[in-house]
């Protein structure tokens, strides 16, 4: 089925019709951001940001262009682009209404709270990330169609198309392609739905090659005919089911039908002259985000410099309490109560704030929920600015690289290990180190706690910044420090992108360092004060779009609106617009 004027010639011809547009330049750390008139579209994968500046061009707005980016991503992102999880979408539209969806993975209605554990109460390790028993209920078909219906403007099919096209005609691999892919070589080849599309005759792919994915595009071709129904339920849905059952999972068509979209007031603040709308719980994102930005706030970090030993030093406090309150704390909104007045409060950052030695760090397993101040992977992320203002920020996930690196048979879907997400045990780390409670428990239809922080940043009530990225418990900081580098330090899109990064969550107490983010002379001072520190953790791959000029509060190059940045540190992504 071949949408007219979607040909592979035609991605070939749009990459090198909207080319780059060179901006002012910014210091020499970086180059010059992405710019553009009209709109703005920074996806982890070439292909899918072009999807989404054609839907942009032929009129669509930037929900329209983020379904159809969600639904490409499927096809030329593997790793974490998904129609098997779930994602949050964060929209502020041209006329001030804001909105979050969540359509996060729910727990199958057979979880129990102790289904990762063996018969002395210990987690059995890899129960929870890899095979069908790690599978959460998808929610990214039902996240887009809802996006669409209420937000979008254009129809399904001709959203769903170049998806299609690009599972069924195939594309071929670039370099960072081909390295996602023989990233997880070995766990592919023990699944054989999964061995039978992403391994080229049992062998790994290389660059150049055609990766074509015929059973996905049939299930897509079902979902561009009949919408949700045509992933939920029908011979898609059964064959989901069925391979769950196979494979020992818990999915059942049930789980499949009582699967809900939630929409959700953002979690939001205030942090110097600006508005942060964030993802609210079951996502910590937002929350944590503007708790540290509340504690931070109260410190000059542009007087003390950019990465100085003080202001890092705050940083990394502001994180370390931060994330107490995330991991002790917060939860699915509909089973647990979650103190939001209070994490939301400056006079709450205040006190934190003031339990904060100035020249000493703090210990990890001292600072403990019920203790003053304390009252009792992979991802992927895109962000899409339009010309009449609506602005989209969309993270979704398969949990880990390649989710639980099953394939649901006969449908081409890659299936999500987000079960992990929950609390197996308290007081045991999951997959990214986090040490989670009680409000996290597995119960059946529930939805796991987050880290991602699809993000929106206004100014005089219009969005000024888009930005997000994967990276399980390091997206919140990472989130965090971009925005500081762009508010207080008056950094442009790429280089608030650009600068190494460091991460503190609490537990284990070492802080993770990017190379090059701190000098030595910087890191000696910090350690003098008690700071730990430890290997940097894999990369992040953060999307910004900057709106007005190339940094907040600068200048725009010509007639150019939109600044987009894609993260350097992963060999895929593009940031352009037209």
């Amino acid at each position: 089925m071949r949408h007219p004027g979607m040909s592979v010639r035609w991605i070939a011809a749009a990459i090198v019709s909207i080319g780059v547009t060179a901006t002012a330049p910014g210091h020499a750390a970086s180059v010059a951001p992405v710019a553009a008139e009209n709109g703005m579209v920074v996806t982890a994968q070439h292909l899918a940001t072009m999807v989404g500046v054609d839907v942009l061009k032929r009129g669509g707005n930037a929900v329209d262009a983020a379904v159809a980016v969600g639904y490409a991503l499927a096809v030329v992102y593997p790793a974490a682009g998904n129609l098997g999880g779930g994602g949050f979408m964060t929209i502020q539209l041209a006329d001030g209404r804001k909105t979050f969806l969540d359509f996060r993975e729910v727990a199958p209605k057979g979880a129990t709270a102790n289904m990762y554990l063996d018969k002395d109460g210990n987690v059995v390790k890899g129960l929870s990330t890899k095979g069908h028993l790690a599978v959460g209920v998808p929610g990214s078909v039902a996240g887009m169609e809802y996006a669409r219906e209420k937000y979008g403007s254009m129809k399904r099919a001709d959203l769903i198309a170049p998806a299609l096209q690009l599972a069924e005609d195939g594309f071929a691999l670039d370099q960072g392609d081909v390295d996602m892919l023989h990233s997880a070589t070995d766990d592919l080849k023990d699944d054989p739905a999964t061995a039978a599309i992403f391994l080229n005759s049992g062998k790994p792919f290389e660059v150049g090659e055609k990766l074509t994915q015929h059973e996905l595009a049939e299930t897509l071709r079902e979902i561009s005919k009949r919408g949700t129904d045509g992933f939920y339920k029908g011979w898609v849905g059964a064959a989901i089911v069925a391979s769950s059952q196979a494979g020992k999972g818990l999915l059942t068509q049930e789980d499949l039908d009582n699967y809900k979209v939630r929409e959700l007031a953002p979690a939001e603040c205030d942090y110097r002259g600006y508005h942060v709308i964030s993802a609210p719980p079951p996502s910590s994102g937002g929350v944590i985000i503007c708790e540290m930005l509340n504690i931070l706030e109260g410190y000059p970090l542009k007087d003390l410099g950019y990465h100085s030993a003080q202001a890092t030093h705050y940083q990394i406090e502001a994180m370390r309490h931060a994330y107490v309150d995330r991991n002790s704390y917060l939860g699915d909104p509909d089973f647990v109560k979650n103190p939001l007045d209070r994490l939301l409060d400056k006079n709450y950052a205040a006190k934190i704030r003031a339990a904060i030695d100035p020249t000493k760090a703090g210990v990890s397993r001292d600072i403990k929920p019920g203790v003053a101040p304390h009252e009792g992977s992979n991802t992927t992320h895109y962000s899409i600015a339009d010309k009449d203002g609506n602005a989209v920020s969309v993270t979704y996930t398969l949990n880990d690289w390649f989710g639980a690196k099953v394939t649901a048979a006969k449908t081409g879907v890659l299936l999500n290990d987000e079960m992990d997400d929950f609390t197996a045990k308290v007081g045991v780390p999951n997959l990214y180190g986090l040490v989670q409670g009680e409000a996290n428990a597995i119960v059946p239809g529930k939805r796991p706690l987050s880290s991602m922080s699809p993000t929106i940043v206004t100014r005089d009530g219009k969005p000024v910044i888009v930005l997000g990225t994967p990276g399980g418990s390091r997206i919140i900081t990472a989130v965090m420090l971009t925005m500081i580098n762009a508010i207080d330090y008056g950094m442009n899109a790429q280089e608030a992108v650009d600068m190494p990064r460091f991460h503190q969550q609490w537990l284990p107490d070492p802080t993770n360092v990017e190379d090059y983010a701190l000098s030595p002379d910087t890191r000696k001072i910090l350690e003098g004060m008690g700071h730990k520190f430890g290997p940097p953790q894999p990369p992040n791959h953060l999307a910004i779009i900057i709106i007005g000029a190339p940094s907040l509060g600068g200048k725009p190059v010509g007639n150019n609106r939109f600044y987009g940045a894609n993260d350097p540190r992963l060999n895929t992504g593009l940031a352009a617009g037209y």
